[in-house]
């Protein structure tokens, strides 16, 4: 029996394209003169220091941080998966979501299943490559209202690439349960193989527009998912 259902956010619970459409685009706008509004802001200081400290094992020459717009904005394009970057978007799109400048629309399936399997006293955690912070923010402030109570985690990477089997293993630890009583949910197949080989069951969400599994049972919502008797 399922007694927690883990879940990937993108192309799972919302659209890919209100990160890649509406969040990074906000973020780039943003950076330049966030980053000289907050420069005396020991949390800023803090990861746009950790930003420098990876630029400079890339390259081998520390960055000004006059600089890190320009470097940063890259990042972005890029889709890298920098702690620091990651939690300096969270601050900037937490400005957005406070004034009300997007709200995340969740696909209309989510919010009866995650209700649903509430009533059914089955946990609930978010696992995203997006920071904690800015998956708190993004279900504080959906279309439908405050959804983080429903969440009992919300795991980032600072347990482990997505991709990695280990991270799972993190994840079972810290929940506190074995890996078959554990439901992964995600549109990436690369996740699901890393899911599985520790025990995870699986589920690959396909939503239009994504490629579908041959390795994991396929559903093209919530609805019916197996979270056994």
């Amino acid at each position: 029996m399922v007694r927690y259902i883990l879940m990937d956010i993108e192309g799972t619970l919302i659209s890919v394209a209100f990160v890649r459409e509406v969040l990074f685009p906000f973020a780039k706008h943003r950076l330049s003169p966030f980053l000289k509004e907050r420069q005396h802001d020991p949390d800023v200081r803090q990861w746009t220091a950790s930003c420098q400290d990876v630029i400079e094992r890339e390259t081998g020459t520390r960055p000004a941080y006059e600089e890190l717009p320009v470097m940063l904005t890259g990042w972005i394009d890029q889709d890298r998966k920098v702690a620091g970057l990651k939690a300096l978007q969270g601050m900037i799109w937490d400005e957005g979501y406070r004034q009300g400048t997007f709200a995340p629309e969740l696909y209309g399936d989510v919010l009866p299943a995650l209700t649903q399997w509430r009533t059914r006293g089955i946990r609930l955690g978010i696992y995203s490559s997006g920071s904690e912070q800015a998956q708190r923010l993004l279900f504080a402030y959906t279309n439908v209202g405050n959804l983080t109570p429903l969440f009992e985690h919300f795991f980032d990477t600072t347990v482990g690439g997505k991709n990695t089997s280990s991270s799972y293993h993190r994840i079972s630890e810290q929940i506190g349960l074995q890996p078959p009583d554990i439901l992964f949910l995600s549109d990436a197949e690369l996740e699901l193989d890393a899911a599985a080989s520790i025990g995870f069951r699986t589920a690959h969400i396909v939503r239009p527009g994504t490629d579908a599994s041959t390795r994991h049972p396929i559903h093209r919502d919530l609805t019916h998912l197996p979270l056994g008797e």
